[in-house]
Order: structure tokens, then sequence, then C-alpha cells
């Protein structure tokens, strides 16, 4: 894995998190439906949006969200978007994301982070269950609702 550095989403950076190119047929998967209808009631002081950076280059982007009262559990701690550039996928910039986010759920008191995702061929579920993520329920669209234990 190379050295990567995890840093806050900036003026700076935050360009080249909007421009990072993903794989053919990646887009359609960045924001389940779920999450379309949940944003509007999420406290923004709870969200934790980062960069990942190998060298002085962005190569990955993820957004989590912290809410110990949100109405539904599934919303208090939960990686809310990931993307990672399609020259660095495969070399662990999503595992080193996830971690760094269970890492600031667990400083949080959290003990598992949940996501959201539609299945589909060009889909995140295989990523997700690869670093750890279990299928534990659906969402009332039919998306897959995934945790992850923080043990």
């Amino acid at each position: 894995m190379a050295d990567f550095t995890l840093q806050e989403l900036t003026a700076q950076t935050i360009v080249a998190a909007n421009g990072l190119t993903l794989k053919p047929g990646q887009e359609a998967f960045l924001e389940p439906e779920t999450y379309t209808h949940a944003e509007e009631g999420l406290d923004p002081a709870g969200s934790w949006p980062r960069v990942v950076m190998d060298g002085d280059r962005v190569v990955g982007y993820i957004m989590g969200t912290f809410d110990a009262d949100a109405r539904e559990e599934y919303l208090r701690a939960a990686l809310w978007r990931i993307e990672v550039a399609e020259g660095a996928q495969g070399m662990g910039v999503g595992r080193f994301a996830v971690q760094a986010l269970a890492d600031e759920a667990r400083a949080r008191g959290f003990d598992r982070i949940t996501v959201v995702w539609a299945s589909g061929e060009a889909g995140p579920g295989a990523f997700f269950k690869a670093v750890g993520f279990q299928i534990v329920g659906q969402t009332p669209y039919g998306e897959n609702l995934g945790a992850l234990q923080l043990s």
C-alpha cells in the first residue's frame, strides 16, 4: 500500500475532489436514493469530508456523518460517500479511507458505521463487503444497508 494521508476538504482540494474520474458506470452509484431523501435532515456540524492524498495528488474522497441523535439509527455514524480515482482503484485508497472513518467513529464513541448502496454490476457492493461491511437489511427504497462493527 502506498503512503496515503488524509486531509480535511479545503479550498485547495475541493476542485480536485470534485474532478475525480471514476470507472465507467460508477457515477450512477454515487448517491443512493435513501441519502437523497435523508440529506435535508442531517446536522451539518456532524459532516466529515476528507480527501485521500498520495503525495500531493488527491486520489480519493470520503464523506462521513456523525449524529448520535439522528432519528434513523443507520444515519448516526454513516459513510455517506466514497470516491476513488479510476487510476488509483485497487491500490488500497478506499480501504485506507474507510479505516480512517472507522477510527473517527470509534473516537466519537460509536460502535459501528453504516453505509447504503444500490445493487448493480458497477456498484460498490463488492468493495464494501471486502472492507468488512455486512448487509444488515434494506432501505425502504430497496437499497442494501451495510454495517461495519467497530470492536
